[in-house]
């Protein structure tokens, strides 16, 4: 087995050690930076991603794949910078005000990061004008919102209604996703996409960046 394959099958299996020994040695072998982190890593989490999907794999098994997959770029960032590969594109996401629920919006994070998309991590309880803010300072593709609460999907409106007042909407695309949130809410405030899950967020994301 090549060892990019080797990368990619401890990664899925969330050995980080294991990651951590195979990745130096695959530049050992005269293998780029960006080679081991497209073939290796992002393939390896591209299956972890279509795995969850389909229900073969769950939350445990991707956060675990993903921590593996952490320690390898960690490994890879300084060789990165200076190959100058750049990110498909960059997203700001967050849980909405009021909203303290983490878990999927990690989930969309490692996904987003699956596909080679730069992440601003705003965190939970994030207000409308902070994601806004955010994706007009640091030059956002894609706003995503997560809520798990019915009470606080409101705030996406906001964030719909903020973006379209700060004149981005043209340039930034508004996903929404989490357990209460349905395609008909998303068209009712205007939003561009609507995902059931991380793995689908990831997909679409991508085809935004395309």
């Amino acid at each position: 087995m090549d060892i990019l394959n080797e990368i990619s099958q401890a990664m899925q299996k969330g050995r980080a050690k294991l990651v951590r020994e195979l990745v130096p040695k695959a530049m050992e072998e005269g293998i780029s930076a960006k080679q081991i982190l497209e073939e290796g890593l992002l393939a390896g989490m591209n299956i972890v991603g279509d795995k969850f999907q389909n229900n073969e794999i769950f939350v445990p098994e991707v956060l675990i794949a993903a921590r593996a997959m952490n320690a390898g770029t960690e490994l890879l960032k300084p060789y990165l910078a200076d190959a100058d590969t750049r990110p498909m594109g960059k997203a700001c996401l967050g849980t909405v005000k009021g909203d303290l629920h983490d878990i999927g919006k990690n989930l969309v994070r490692m996904m987003f990061e699956g596909k080679g998309i730069e992440v601003i991590d705003l965190g939970v309880d994030v207000s409308a004008e902070t994601f806004v803010q955010t994706a007009i300072e640091q030059d956002c593709d894609i706003i995503a919102c997560s809520a798990l609460l019915t009470t606080t999907m409101p705030v996406m409106e906001e964030v719909v209604r903020r973006a379209d007042q700060a004149g981005i909407r043209d340039r930034v695309k508004i996903m929404v996703g989490g357990a209460p949130v349905t395609e008909k809410f998303r068209a009712s405030i205007g939003a561009d996409v609507y995902t059931a899950d991380a793995a689908s967020a990831a997909n679409a994301a991508a085809e935004i960046l395309k």
